[in-house]
């Protein structure tokens, strides 16, 4: 049963100390990882799985070696962020795989990128002929963003002459039940108004309502609801 309570607390404590490194290295950590973030992940978890299942390791050792390669990880992000030049060995840099239509052969086999795998990265962002595409570029976390051609790029309002409303954010006011006052306030709306939009829908509590939101729309009002339950 001890056994059984060191692992469990071993586990906690290695969720908490990955919980705060996360946090302290930022969320780019997660939507731009690069090949040294992913093997730097990699070798943290395995510190931390070891340290669980090692029954010679304490929670102090647990705690140092975290430490030590979360401060190693955020180290390296300092370095990049200060000096510029240290980015492209540290984080590699994005690299033209097509330019003005022509694959370039020799960036790809110095990408390791074979010409199925362009295909298929192109293919991800719509366009499933490579003539379709003015512009490639691979970036450093193993994406491809592209430029098509202009008779293969969607038209713009722009090209057709519109003029168009300014973008706006919907603001949920409701959810699950339960008034957010303050995106109320924020939305600059009382909760009189509230009250009675949904009067108007027929429903006499917040309860009622498992959603609402609220959005500006040439300077009308537009909500939705729906019913809980």
């Amino acid at each position: 049963m001890t056994h059984y309570l060191t692992v469990a607390s071993e586990l906690i404590l290695g969720f908490f100390m990955l919980f705060i490194l996360v946090k302290a290295l930022g969320k780019t950590q997660l939507s731009q990882i690069t090949p040294f973030d992913f093997i730097s992940a990699l070798i943290l978890g395995e510190l931390i799985g070891n340290a669980v299942y090692d029954h010679e390791t304490t929670w102090v050792e647990i705690v140092f070696s975290t430490i030590v390669w979360g401060g190693l990880i955020y180290g390296v992000e300092i370095i990049t962020q200060k000096f510029k030049k240290t980015r492209k060995a540290l984080e590699g840099e994005p690299n033209i795989v097509i330019h003005n239509g022509f694959i370039k052969y020799e960036t790809l086999k110095k990408a390791k990128l074979d010409i199925n795998q362009l295909q298929s990265l192109v293919r991800q962002q719509g366009y499933f002929s490579l003539q379709e595409v003015q512009y490639a570029i691979l970036e450093t976390n193993g994406s491809i963003s592209v430029l098509p051609k202009s008779p293969n790029r969607p038209p713009t309002l722009d090209d057709l002459n519109i003029q168009a409303e300014e973008a706006s954010i919907p603001t949920t006011l409701i959810l699950d039940g339960e008034v957010l006052y303050g995106n109320l306030k924020e939305a600059g709306l009382s909760e009189q108004w509230l009250k009675n939009e949904l009067s108007k829908q027929n429903f006499h509590t917040y309860d009622e309502v498992l959603y609402s939101e609220w959005k500006k729309i040439r300077n009308s009002l537009s909500y939705r609801i729906n019913k809980s339950g």
